[in-house]
């Protein structure tokens, strides 16, 4: 009896330690890593991160600055892309060429010296009557031929007035739309070059009328001159009228 209760009690003990022997083992889990939040460490990274990117932006808009004054500076050095030398040169040497053609006296100094000495100057009593009349009829082509030169010159100067009406109108939009300051400055200087050349019509045209005005008077005085050398050499005795015989009819006593 006491044997089968012992062998009842080894049996007990197996059965129980078998689910034991096959279930397997567990370790204990190791302590859980748990990340602790710094609310002020945090906040120091944030305004960190912040100020960095704030240097950024200073950064970005400085090389902008930069770069726009770099392109401002460019354009202020920028050149006019329009010329009007050529065409007011044009329209000096036009008026110039019309001046270089004054008939018979022209505008230089030694000339009109020459001229005045032998034509306009003082009239000989032993002058002939031939040569008086000579040289009233050659004063008075220069006074026609100054008058005409006068008048060139006059449609000459009209005639610039509408090349330089463009040239003028160019100008004025060139100056509006100048880029930079290099190009107002050119277009500036080129009306200023315009207006140089208008005074310079201006000139001639006053040159080309005080010689007209100039040759007239001096052929009025000249004229008055010989009319009183004719009038003194009819007084002269010896030498004005002579009267003497005439036959109404050759036939008759």
């Amino acid at each position: 009896m006491k044997t089968r209760r012992t062998r009842a009690a080894l049996v007990a003990a197996t059965v129980l330690a078998f689910p034991a022997a096959l279930a397997p083992v567990f370790a204990p889990p190791a302590a859980a890593q748990w990340t602790v939040f710094d609310p002020s460490n945090y906040a120091q990274n944030v305004l960190t991160a912040a100020r960095t990117l704030q240097q950024i932006n200073n950064q970005i808009t400085s090389l902008q600055n930069e770069a726009q004054s770099l392109i401002n500076q460019a354009r202020n050095l920028a050149s006019l892309p329009y010329s009007s030398l050529q065409q007011l040169q044009q329209n000096v040497q036009r008026t110039q060429n019309l001046l270089q053609q004054a008939q018979n006296i022209a505008f230089e100094v030694s000339q009109i010296d020459q001229a005045f000495q032998s034509r306009y100057g003082n009239i000989s009593l032993s002058a002939t009557d031939q040569q008086l009349v000579a040289d009233a009829r050659t004063r008075w082509q220069n006074t026609v031929g100054g008058l005409q030169d006068a008048m060139r010159v006059q449609a000459g100067v009209v005639g610039n007035i509408d090349s330089n009406r463009t040239e003028l109108s160019a100008l004025v939009g060139q100056s509006q739309n100048a880029t930079g300051a290099l190009q107002a400055t050119q277009a500036g200087n080129q009306l200023l070059a315009l207006q140089a050349q208008q005074l310079s019509d201006l000139i001639a045209l006053l040159a080309a009328n005080g010689r007209a005005t100039a040759l007239t008077e001096a052929e009025r005085a000249t004229a008055a001159e010989q009319g009183r050398v004719q009038r003194e050499r009819f007084l002269t005795p010896g030498s004005g009228y002579q009267p003497g015989n005439a036959r109404m009819f050759p036939g008759g006593n």
